[in-house]
């Protein structure tokens, strides 16, 4: 089993790596139900029991394929995390949409936080993952709806907290600041974070982070790759928030590879390692399409970094 944190005041105790369900759900380029399974099998056989996933992913697909690899084991021993503000509409026959999953099933993701569709959504999603329990729900990519989810969301949310259908609460966003917002004026458990904290882009260090601690709520950082650069280093192609990484950031990442260079420490290692060196961090969920991807990041996370490559990388910053 890997090393384990609780979430804020809510109980939940998660892994301090877990898998994010997006790529498994053929993200970009198709990834085969057999090639999901072995995924999610590999990283419970390394002792991951935190899984991320929502029903945008895949237009339910990832909370489908989690559901069957999930289904038999032991309900104690994991925790799911879903996401809510997307209902799934079915397509007509001769209707199509665009979406970064290839080979979805016939639905369209619809944003919407009303207290009704937050119920319905709750139900489709336990319903696709055959478990009587989400432990942790997150209001997915609010950003223009920061009202909406004050007055409808949060209350809904709320509610199904008290009756412990749901175990702890949290918003998923690339932004921190509305995160931030959220933090003052609601009683969230944790954070969802995709990007905003890795080894090249710190922007929700000086503000998110610290009102975490403040306010005991846990960050969940996703994305530690920033979507790539991190993980492929500084070559051409590299991809810094699912686009072509602009030349401010090649250089941050070059200047973090000619420190783990120096002392013999992969890129992917510090990109992991680093955002739980802060408290406000519980885990980090990279997202793997495959067994052997899961294998790495698991290698990546038990990678020796001595404290001279952080003296090094903190100078440079």
């Amino acid at each position: 089993m890997q090393h384990v944190s609780q979430l804020g005041r809510s109980g939940v105790r998660v892994t301090r790596i877990g898998l994010g369900g997006g790529p498994i759900a053929s993200l970009f380029t198709e990834v085969t139900e057999e090639q999901a399974r072995a995924t999610i099998d590999r990283a419970w056989d390394s002792g991951i029991r935190f899984f991320d996933t929502a029903p945008l992913y895949g237009h339910g697909l990832s909370e489908i394929r989690f559901g069957r690899a999930l289904r038999g084991r032991p309900r104690g021993e994991f925790v799911i995390a879903s996401k809510v503000g997307r209902l799934l509409v079915p397509l007509a026959p001769d209707e199509r949409v665009e979406s970064a999953f290839v080979n979805h099933p016939p639905y369209r993701p619809v944003f919407d936080c009303s207290r009704d569709a937050i119920f319905r959504s709750v139900d489709e999603s336990l319903a696709r993952l055959g478990l009587d329990r989400i432990d942790i729900l997150h209001v997915h990519d609010p950003d223009a709806h920061f009202g909406d989810v004050i007055r409808h969301a949060y209350p809904a949310l709320d509610s199904l907290r008290a009756q412990g259908v749901v175990r702890a609460l949290g918003a998923g966003m690339n932004q921190w600041q509305m995160l931030a917002r959220f933090a003052r004026e609601c009683d969230f458990d944790c954070f969802l974070l995709a990007g905003r904290y890795t080894l090249i882009d710190q922007s929700a260090l000086p503000e998110l982070l610290p009102l975490c601690v403040r306010r005991n709520i846990s960050i969940i950082l996703g994305a530690p790759y920033n979507s790539g650069i991190l993980a492929t280093g500084a070559r051409p192609g590299a991809t810094f928030n699912y686009e072509a990484a602009p030349p401010e950031w090649i250089e941050k990442t070059r200047r973090a590879e000619k420190i783990c260079e120096r002392h013999g420490v992969p890129l992917k290692a510090a990109a992991l390692q680093f955002p739980l060196r802060h408290p406000a961090v519980a885990a980090v969920i990279p997202g793997c399409r495959s067994a052997a991807e899961v294998g790495e990041s698991v290698a990546m996370m038990h990678q020796e970094i001595p404290e001279a490559f952080w003296r090094d990388y903190h100078e440079m910053r």
